[in-house]
């Protein structure tokens, strides 16, 4: 059987694809330095900001698996337009919401056009780079979009604000839709290999209402957002779901996913390693932010250029990676980029950041770049594992292993944060009850909580929960760097046998 000869506009598709994904990934952050201004503006109850935020990320990992097998059914490109054409319509509605409830509404739209956009754009870059080396470069310059547009999106939504009302944060996407959506038209192959199977409705609901809920009540309860008996029954109920769907996907003669892909060890490491890793960085860069702004007195502003190491050398991992792991394998490329996360996250956590100097910076860009690598070496694993066919299925997967690392990872670092800060918090004497259980919360509630003392009572406070929250960022970093240790020695097992293989050929 002869090769087929490479498409003469791979790198064009390429580029229409990556502009494609931007505005998705974008919209996972650029939400968070919004969230006061809109909050005003639509006069948002604290539980109507609380589903604004987590309704993108909650429903998308609930959509992407469903999305990328429906994908391989009827084609990448026939999705993927949809995808835009929804993307485009929601964040236009969501830009002049006039009340919370349609902006909630408008968010889920963008969740549901999200989840066609990512895992079409992986099975897009499968099917259309046959040869190893460059797939891999081809992922790599994906990643670096990934990366990039996640780390500044606060960036991009604090500079609209400076000058438009809060919806241009999602008005610009609007632009960039238009742009990609005649290119894709234009660009991508009519002619796909798809699954001839039918696409099982009740298998899909059924795994959207599972991951919905049971993501829901893992936030929630780290959160402490809601009772312990409602988070358990809603935890109960989402796994219930989740296992009565695996048992369908066991016994049905045309499950919607194919259980078998988590036989290969490769697509196993590779989603562990996109959760460990986009958590990772998405709680670092919480952490920082807030270390930045509340100990060193940054503004937004100048915590986000004190981070651009992390940004700027995120965006060179991913090209990197590619090579790299076509010249000495993916698994000493990605196991050194775990280890070398782990040792910058170490290093952190026991620097002064008072007094950066230039070990900082180097640092933070080491870091970026090693978790950039490694999350790139995951999307490598995964589709150099997976046939064209099942192309958008693995892809999903691992877009999945992305939204549920970023979401549980702000969230299980910020409830980790608030446990570590109460608990290291030396507080005034003679502070009522009342005001010392609030600032026991965070150092947002410090500030507060100071301005309703006397002057010299008040620094004190200040003072005391700087102290505090320089202690809970050692802290943090290094439980960080212990688990991405752990992770390299699960990476370095999982990929004993894994080669960049072509696909078909395990």
């Amino acid at each position: 059987m002869s090769t087929p000869l490479p498409d003469p506009k791979r790198w064009l598709v390429l580029l229409a694809v990556m502009l494609a994904f931007l505005p998705v990934v974008l919209d996972m952050t650029i939400l968070h330095v919004a969230v006061p201004t809109l909050t005003q503006a639509l006069e948002a109850s604290n539980t109507q900001v609380l589903w604004i935020i987590d309704i993108y990320p909650l429903l998308m990992a609930g959509l992407l698996v469903p999305m990328g097998t429906l994908a391989d059914r009827v084609g990448n490109r026939r999705i993927l337009l949809t995808g835009l054409m929804i993307f485009g319509l929601a964040s236009a509605l969501a830009a002049f919401a006039p009340n919370a409830p349609l902006l909630i509404v408008a968010r889920m739209l963008l969740a549901l056009g999200g989840a066609m956009i990512m895992p079409c754009v992986l099975g897009i870059i499968r099917r259309t780079f046959e040869d190893e080396t460059e797939r891999g470069l081809a992922l790599g310059l994906w990643g670096t979009v990934g990366a990039a547009g996640a780390a500044v999106g606060p960036l991009i939504g604090g500079a609209l604000l400076g000058h438009f009302w809060w919806g241009s944060v999602f008005l610009i996407n609007v632009p960039v839709m238009m742009i990609v959506l005649p290119a894709c038209w234009l660009l991508l192959s009519r002619r796909e290999e798809i699954t001839h199977r039918p696409w099982p409705i009740g298998q899909a609901v059924l795994l959207i209402l599972g991951m919905f809920a049971t993501v829901y009540a893992i936030k929630a309860g780290f959160a402490a957002k809601q009772p312990l008996a409602i988070v358990m029954l809603v935890l109960t109920i989402g796994v219930g779901l989740l296992f009565l769907f695996i048992r369908m996907q066991l016994r049905s003669p045309a499950p919607m996913l194919d259980l078998s892909l988590f036989s290969r060890p490769a697509i196993v490491a590779g989603i562990i390693m996109a959760i460990v890793a986009s958590g990772s960085l998405a709680g670092v860069e919480l952490t920082l932010a807030q270390e930045l702004q509340y100990v060193l007195g940054k503004t937004p502003l100048q915590a986000g250029l004190f981070m651009v190491p992390i940004m700027a050398a995120a965006a060179l991992g991913g090209p990197v990676a590619g090579w790299l792991s076509a010249r000495f394998g993916l698994r000493p490329v990605a196991c050194l980029s775990l280890a070398i996360s782990a040792g910058a996250l170490a290093g952190l956590a026991v620097t002064n950041f008072h007094d950066p100097g230039p070990i900082v910076p180097v640092l933070l860009a080491s870091l970026g770049l090693a978790l950039s690598i490694g999350l790139t070496a995951s999307s490598i694993a995964i589709m150099g594992a997976a046939d064209a066919s099942e192309a958008g299925a693995a892809g999903s997967l691992e877009a999945t292993g992305y939204e549920l690392g970023s979401g549980l990872g702000i969230t299980l670092f910020g409830v980790f944060m608030s446990v570590v800060f109460g608990r290291n918090l030396v507080l005034p004497d003679g502070l009522p009850d009342r005001l010392a259980d609030q600032a026991g919360l965070s150092m947002g509630d410090v500030y507060i909580t100071a301005q309703q003392l006397g002057a010299d009572q008040g620094a004190a406070m200040i003072a005391a929960g700087k102290a505090a929250f320089s202690v809970t960022h050692s802290v943090l970093l290094t439980t960080a760097a212990v688990l991405m240790g752990l992770l390299t020695i699960l990476v370095y097992v999982l990929l004993a046998d894994a080669r960049t293989v072509p696909a078909g050929s395990h």
